[in-house]
Order: structure tokens, then sequence, then C-alpha cells
């Protein structure tokens, strides 16, 4: 079996006397499509923000393709391959939406013609045709679509969204799953996805790790996750009788 595309090994975070992130350690499989759940407050954005370097683990190390990536800013990692998306939109409204995935094209150039061209290319790739249109006249799902190619035209290997399905409706989550899987099929690139929909996550994700109290509670195929005691516990509060 290959090495693993990226390693969390015994990652901690703590802010003040809270530890937010305990011990944790997760290993990340190139061309998998991995589950990140857990109840709010379990450490999964944490998590993300050691990993792309938004934090400084207080203990632990990250590795991306073998390579040691603890402590690097966020756009150093960024340039090594890593890109995200934010629990919440992060809208350019005075910009366009070709403007707007500009932005994240000119990570990997200078030439303003190429970032534009290449920024083009994503919007087409996600079947996404209003290039035009101003960030402040978007819905939620044009917004979400625009932030996913912004982080896809700065060429990563590996994606971590952050509650991208959140507040969709059915048929634009089924829209954004097929989206996700062509992103993993045609442009090779691994996917990580923290979310609270259940019905969406359990859907897209070969493999689901689940957090709890900052620490992972549990690991398998999404029927095996479902069905853990540990896991409904945290749910729930209580285990099933």
């Amino acid at each position: 079996m290959s090495s693993p595309l990226l390693r969390a090994i015994n990652i901690t975070k703590r802010f003040g006397g809270i530890i937010a992130v305990n011990k944790m350690s997760m290993e990340i499989r190139e061309g998998e499509i991995l589950g990140l759940i857990g109840p709010n407050g379990a450490g999964k954005t944490t998590l993300f923000n050691c990993i792309t370097g938004f934090y400084k683990p207080d203990e632990g190390e990250v590795y991306f393709k073998g390579e040691r990536i603890t402590g690097l800013s966020p756009h150093e990692i960024c340039l090594r391959g890593i890109a995200r998306t934010w629990q919440k939109i992060r809208p350019f409204p005075g910009m366009t939406v070709l403007e707007a995935v500009t932005v994240g094209a000119l990570l990997r150039t200078k030439d303003v013609e190429k970032a534009v061209e290449k920024a083009r290319s994503i919007l087409e790739f996600i079947e996404f045709k209003k290039y035009d249109r101003l960030g402040k006249e978007l819905t939620l799902i044009e917004h979400k679509l625009v932030d996913l190619a912004r982080a896809l035209a700065t060429e990563p290997k590996l994606l971590l969204l952050d509650e991208v399905a959140a507040g969709l409706r059915p048929h634009e989550m089924d829209r954004l799953a097929k989206i996700l899987l062509r992103i993993r099929d045609e442009m090779k690139i691994t996917l990580v996805i923290v979310e609270h929909v259940m019905r969406f996550v359990m859907k897209i994700s070969e493999r689901v790790v689940v957090m709890h109290q900052g620490t992972k509670i549990a690991e398998g195929t999404p029927e095996e996750v479902a069905n853990n005691p540990r896991v409904i516990e945290a749910y729930l509060g209580t285990r099933p009788i």
C-alpha cells in the first residue's frame, strides 16, 4: 500500500484551559473522499486550521506527501498543494465571479491573462456560467461554488471542505455531490469533507472519521460508523438500549 497523502500525528491545540484538539491522529489516502464528522465543538475545524497553517499545533506533526509541514504559513502550505474552503462563505461583494476565482489562480502565476484563463476553465468545469455576476448578487449555492472554484484555482492535490453543504436544499446538495465526484475522478484531487448534513457526507464519502471532544473515536465505512455505539452515544448522548 502506498504511503498516505497526508498524516496528522498526535495533533493537540489548546486555547487557554480548553483543549480543542487532543492527540488527534488521522491519515488521508490519495484519491479518496474522506468524511470528517462529529458533534459541534468536536474540534474538526480546529484540526483543519492546524493542517492548513492558520493555527500552529501545540503538539504533534503534520506531513504532506512525506514532508513535514507543521508550522508553515497558510500561503506556503497552499503552495505545497493543500487548499480549503470555510464554514462561512467569504464573498468578494464588489468583484465579479471571474475576478474572485482569478485571485486563487494568481497563486501559481503572476501573468494575469493566464490566471483569468485558468479561472474561466475552472468555472466551466463546475458549470458556473455567470462569470460577470457580482459577489453581492449571488445565491448561497453560487457563493459556495465560487469559494470552491477559487480553491480549485490554486491547483491543490488535497482539498479540505468545511461544511460545504450547510444551508443547501436537497437538489442543490445533489448538484454539489456530482461536482465533488468529478473533482476527485477527473481532476484527481483528494477531498476531505467536514459536514453536519449526514445524508450528504455519508452518501459521498468512502471512509469516515469521527471526532468527539477533540479526538478520534471511530473510523470506517459510512455503514460501520453509522452503527458504531460510540458514535451513536456521541451524537445522542446515550447508548441505544
